[in-house]
């Protein structure tokens, strides 16, 4: 049997097996080894899903009992995590001329101001997560706005698609325009509020978690950076997303703001908002002290090597990293949802540091390691037994010089980095969340 048109694209079988070639990591490549045994790679093998969840995988084609998605000759990849995105922002991709701080101010706010209204908050939401899934990206975390109602609108959002979704309303107190700040008790009660009834809860907002956001350091007074903190430090299963040093101006601006701290990281580490759930982008104008020290808090730095380049924001020393490092597309200042596109900018990025990114590092970064990074190995970010079935479907190569190039390959790094470097979203053939497809 196979799939009806109706069971595709809503409630997919109880037990069904998607065929294809299954890519995924059993551990964490090492850097510059393109034949890494971190590597599982099954041409032509059968991914047995019953009740959204994976239960094995086999080369044999499964009996009768199964329904069929047949995707032979394709790439079967786990779904992406984007560890660093902002909902509102689509409307600001691509915006001409600007570094970070004037991009925020001519572009961003303003942007952001709109999602006060909650029909505007509920349609960015739905078009948001839906490009998400058109990218291939069926978990992400998450940057809404300062408005309680665009957290809200993105949680029931990510609900009804049934994805894994970390997001939490922006803190952000100061150096902002009108309408876009809050204050430090209204924005707990907000906080504890969307705790209460989104983080950790059962039925429909199981694959929901909320993450503390402070949007950047100069944004947020000494108070509520404290309070948000103190919101960590009162249940560590909370997540904790923000920025930190991805400009040169930026860093400057709060030496000078907080002349106490000794780096902009230790801005964070003061008020107890650097630890194992802490996802910080960008990260680029880091010393040696501040690497050492999210190691030893198992924090992760989101990498966003499109919004670097495109921002001119600098060069992320990754293979000096020393700590957990995830992929992100940082939209809008990044300039496209496509982890591939992201990917192969990261790549450009340590070419011109004088390193070069295998793709299994790269593609490691973008699923397994990134779920490892948010403590959620278990559920996302490979293709075992008892994961999730958030799974993406690729064509190896679209087009003519796509397809001359798969053509010769001659190994499978060769193979896949020309996928890396060639694809974006127009690969995408079919996403499954939860074993539903959805696109």
């Amino acid at each position: 049997m196979s799939f009806t048109n109706k069971e595709k694209f809503s409630d997919a079988p109880r037990r069904w097996a998607l065929r294809g070639d299954l890519l995924d990591f059993t551990a964490a490549p090492a850097w510059g080894d393109a034949e890494s045994p971190a590597v599982r790679f099954d041409r032509d093998h059968w991914l047995l899903i019953e009740d959204g969840r994976i239960v094995g995988r086999q080369a044999a084609e499964p009996d009768e009992s199964w329904a069929r998605d047949d995707h032979a000759g394709r790439l079967v990849l786990p779904g992406f995590i984007d560890t660093h995105v902002h909902c509102p922002q689509l409307e600001v991709i691509a915006s001409y001329g600007s570094e970070l701080l004037d991009w925020l101010e001519r572009y961003t706010f303003p942007a952001e101001a709109a999602f006060a209204d909650p029909a505007r908050s509920r349609a960015g939401a739905e078009v948001f997560l839906d490009a998400l899934l058109a990218s291939g990206t069926t978990s992400a975390v998450v940057f809404p706005t300062v408005h309680k109602v665009s957290a809200e609108a993105l949680f029931e959002g990510a609900a009804a698609r049934g994805m894994r979704l970390v997001t939490g309303k922006v803190l952000m107190d100061r150096h902002a325009p009108d309408g876009l700040r809050d204050d430090v008790e209204q924005a707990e009660r907000d906080c504890v509020d969307l705790i209460d009834r989104f983080h950790g809860q059962g039925g429909p907002y199981q694959r929901l978690a909320y993450a503390v956001t402070v949007r950047f350091a100069p944004t947020s007074t000494p108070a509520q950076l404290a309070m948000a903190g103190a919101l960590c430090r009162a249940d560590a299963s909370l997540y904790m997303q923000t920025h930190v040093a991805e400009n040169r101006a930026e860093v400057d601006w709060v030496a000078r703001l907080f002349p106490e701290a000794r780096s902009y990281l230790d801005v964070y580490e003061r008020v107890g908002l650097v630890h194992e759930r802490a996802v910080l982008a960008h990260g680029i104008w880091l010393d040696d002290a501040d690497r050492r020290l999210l190691a030893a808090r198992g924090a992760q730095v989101a990498h966003c090597p499109s919004s670097n380049l495109f921002l001119g924001s600098g060069l992320f020393d990754w293979p000096g990293a020393g700590f957990n490092v995830s992929l992100a597309s940082d939209v809008g200042g990044g300039t496209s949802l496509s982890l591939p596109r992201n990917l192969l900018d990261a790549y450009k990025i340590q070419a011109l540091r004088g390193a070069r990114l295998t793709a299994w590092v790269a593609l490691h970064a973008a699923t397994r390691g990134a779920a490892g990074a948010l403590r959620l190995g278990g559920e996302i970010g490979g293709l075992s037994a008892g994961q999730a079935a958030d799974i993406c479907v690729w064509d190896w190569a679209r087009g003519p010089v796509a397809q001359a190039r798969d053509a010769v390959a001659r190994e499978l790094h060769e193979r896949v980095f020309a996928w890396m470097t060639l694809a974006d979203e127009r690969n995408l053939a079919a996403c499954y969340v939860a074993g539903r497809r959805r696109v």
